[in-house]
């Protein structure tokens, strides 16, 4: 079986998200939405809210699960056997980023990382933008999937 995470702490869940996660279940057999857990983060939306955009976002697709974890990407990826690490790439510094941290991974373990670049008409969306528009009272309607918009 071709299992895949796609980690993040969806604070809130984009329109960016759901583009990498759409065309990556295309590619998997499962697909787990990995929501980190960081007790030095603080974000605007709580776990359970985080979890819920994306259950609600794809409530229809019975290829991907929502979980949560702690520590390391890729002990979480050998504790659920997970073969992939799947990842979105907006602009060239995430590339760089990306690419640090998927040579990390390989050090340490046979994950393999799978990149997607995200539609052009979705690549400036980024949780930290949606943030400050909703922290700002902007339209933030337009950067987010109808599970974020309900809230």
């Amino acid at each position: 079986m071709r299992r895949a995470i796609f980690p993040g702490s969806f604070d809130p869940l984009t329109l960016g998200h759901d583009d990498i996660i759409r065309r990556g279940i295309t590619l998997f057999d499962e697909l787990i939405i990995a929501i980190g857990i960081n007790a030095e983060k603080k974000y605007m939306f709580s776990l359970e809210e985080r979890m819920q955009f994306v259950k609600d976002a794809f409530k229809d697709e019975p290829k991907i699960k929502v979980l949560t974890y702690k520590g390391l990407t890729v002990d979480f990826c050998q504790e659920i056997n997970a073969n992939f690490i799947l990842r979105g790439l907006r602009n060239p510094a995430d590339f760089e980023f990306e690419k640090a941290i998927a040579h990390t991974n390989r050090k340490l373990s046979e994950i393999e990382t799978v990149f997607l670049l995200t539609s052009s008409g979705k690549s400036y969306i980024s949780s930290s933008i949606v943030r400050d528009v909703i922290r700002n009272g902007g339209d933030y309607t337009g950067l987010v999937p109808a599970s974020v918009r309900a809230k």
